[in-house]
Formats: C-alpha cells, sequence, structure tokens
C-alpha cells in the first residue's frame, strides 16, 4: 500500500510539472526570439535556422514524451489491455529516438556554459537514445524484464528536465551558489543523479514491482 502512495504522490508530481511545463512553453509559440530562454542566446543563435528548428522541435517532443512515459507507468491504463500499450510505448519511443533526443543534440551545440556544457547535455541526449532503444529491443524480443528496466532508465533521463529546474531552484535561492556553478552542476547532475537513482531503485526490484504489481494482466496478455 505504501509503495502504491508513493508512487501515486510521484506520478502526481511529474503531471503536474508537465501541466507547469506546458504553460510555459506555450509563450514560445509565438515564435518571438526575445522572450524567456532565448533571451540568453546571442542574436546570431536565435537567427540560426538549424538551432530554431531544434528549439521548437525540441520543446515540443519533449513535453509529449514526459506525459506518454508517464502514463506507461499507470496501473489504469495497463489494465486496459496491450493495444493501448503498444500505442503509447510506440508514441514514446518513436518521440526520443526521432525527435527529442536528435533535437537535443542540435541544442547541445548552441549550449551556453561552454564545453563543459555542451558536452553534459550531448552525452544526456545519447544515453536518453541509448536506454529508449535498448527498451524497445527488449520489448521486440519479448524479454520483458529487461524491457521495464530499461524503460524506467530511459524516463529517468526524460524526468532530467524536471530535476534540473528543482535543483537549480535549491543550489541558487537555498545553497546561494553562483549562476554558472548552478548551471554547470545541474547540466550534470539531472540526468546523471536520476541515472543513480534509478539503478539504486532498480537494485532492490523497482522494475520487478511493476511487473508483479501493476501489469500482470498486461504481462500475461503479452507473452501469450
Amino acid at each position: 500500500m505504501l509503495r502504491k502512495v508513493i508512487l501515486f504522490v510521484a506520478a502526481a508530481c511529474i503531471a503536474a510539472f508537465a501541466g507547469l511545463m506546458l504553460t510555459k512553453t506555450l509563450p514560445y509559440y509565438t515564435f518571438e526570439k526575445g522572450i524567456h530562454f532565448l533571451t540568453t542566446k546571442s542574436d546570431e543563435t536565435n537567427d540560426d535556422p538549424v538551432f530554431r528548428f531544434g528549439f521548437y522541435v525540441h520543446i515540443t517532443t519533449s513535453l509529449v514524451v514526459l506525459v506518454l512515459g508517464l502514463l506507461q507507468f499507470l496501473p489504469v491504463l495497463a489494465r486496459l489491455g496491450p493495444g493501448l500499450h503498444r500505442q503509447l510505448g510506440k508514441g514514446y519511443v518513436i518521440g526520443i529516438l526521432a525527435l527529442a533526443a536528435p533535437s537535443g543534440l542540435i541544442l547541445a551545440h548552441f549550449a551556453n556554459g561552454g564545453l563543459a556544457a555542451r558536452v553534459g547535455f550531448t552525452l544526456q541526449c545519447l544515453v536518453w537514445w541509448l536506454c529508449t532503444w535498448k527498451a524497445y529491443r527488449a520489448a521486440r524480443q519479448r524479454q520483458w524484464s529487461l524491457h521495464v528496466d530499461w524503460m524506467l532508465r530511459s524516463f529517468a533521463v526524460t524526468l532530467a528536465a524536471l530535476a534540473l529546474r528543482g535543483e537549480s531552484y535549491l543550489m541558487y535561492y537555498v545553497l546561494e551558489t553562483k549562476p554558472i556553478e548552478t548551471y554547470l552542476t545541474v547540466t550534470w547532475l539531472s540526468w546523471v543523479g536520476n541515472l543513480i537513482l534509478m539503478e539504486i531503485l532498480l537494485e532492490v526490484g523497482l522494475g520487478r514491482y511493476f511487473l508483479r504489481e501493476f501489469m500482470p494482466e498486461l504481462r500475461s496478455k503479452l507473452v501469450a
């Protein structure tokens, strides 16, 4: 019961973050160059068509895969059968492999903060792509335990956007670190920290818990 409560609270927090991100994303669709995050970029970068293409693809698809990833772990949807689960999973996988991760590599090339930031964001996108690909391959090979474990790792990297903002707030306003120190730290901590935490959770049986408690009917139908 306690595990279900914890997971419900976690899901509610992720859903709330997705809603918050939607409100912050919508103003960008006016396609103005001098608003919010885009004010941190030079005029040359803002005028670069490759950057603008990567930016709009990334902010759109990252929000979509965040929601689709969350839906993968809701038991009420899993109980509706494998068809819905497969369609949501396909959207999540395609969204990351074809759109969100590649566009993230474009943004990594234009990242502020020098080489350390560019390398951090580049590795994040590559690890995100790899974890998602391995989750997809495991599903194709009907290795459901591996599929769940790799999907959880993939979603941990998806949640780097949430971690980055939370850690930035904590470091800047509570620990009073300098802006550049905060930025460079969370560039790495947001996804590496999530993966370390996920490995700990997998070690104590989070993946097995989802298979056993959340998706018994789905698993039996998929195996059949």
